[in-house]
């Protein structure tokens, strides 16, 4: 799961079934507050050093998930290591409660969470698509604290998930549902995946 460095997750990964991946945009971010804030030459440095990660990024783009990895390891491996070395060496050179000094630690910890993307090629350097789909839900928390019950939360994270999974695949999701609430009773119930958002853009194509 990639995530920010917030403990309310931690239980998730307690078990062992899921598996902390750091956020290299929610790395970025940090430097880029204090920059704008403070017009740290050692923020702005760390964020053009980022820059080069998320170059090696664009380059990955429509790549296969081994070509990814071939690619990230060649290129963006380097730079994360010498980014990491880089910050060690500043962290001593400023004062450790300034807040340049609290972004680097914050860097400095998620690195290692950060590393996983480098070696599997389905793994992506940050988790911003999930943000970007999650905003309507940022947007609209306020009302969102009267859904009736956990049950009612639950179902609408559900729905929230079918209906961004439908756009991801380029199906829109109101004739999508339309289409599939009005033949899902007689659907048979182990081929309740043909009803799935990508099963019908695939059908469509």
């Amino acid at each position: 799961m990639h995530a920010d460095g917030y403990t309310g997750f931690n239980e998730l990964y307690r078990s062992g079934r899921i598996r902390e991946v750091a956020c290299l945009a929610h790395i970025r971010r940090k430097f880029v507050d204090v920059f704008k804030s403070q017009g740290s030459t050692i923020a702005e440095e760390a964020v053009k050093r980022i820059a080069c990660l998320y170059a090696v990024e664009q380059q990955a783009r429509g790549l296969s998930p081994d070509e990814r990895v071939q690619l990230r390891q060649a290129h963006a491996q380097p730079i994360l290591d010498d980014l990491e070395a880089w910050l060690q060496a500043q962290l001593s050179k400023i004062s450790g409660k300034s807040e340049l000094a609290r972004a680097i630690r914050y860097g400095l910890t998620r690195m290692k969470k950060l590393r996983p993307y480098l070696d599997h090629g389905f793994l992506e350097a940050d988790n911003n698509s999930a943000e970007r789909s999650m905003r309507c839900v940022a947007l609209g928390r306020k009302n969102y604290l009267f859904m009736g019950s956990e049950r009612g939360g639950q179902s609408a994270a559900i729905a929230y998930t079918l209906i961004e999974t439908a756009k991801l695949n380029g199906v829109d999701p109101q004739a999508w549902l339309t289409d599939v609430l009005s033949r899902i009773a007689d659907h048979k119930i182990n081929r309740i995946d043909e009803l799935l958002p990508w099963r019908c853009a695939a059908a469509a194509a």
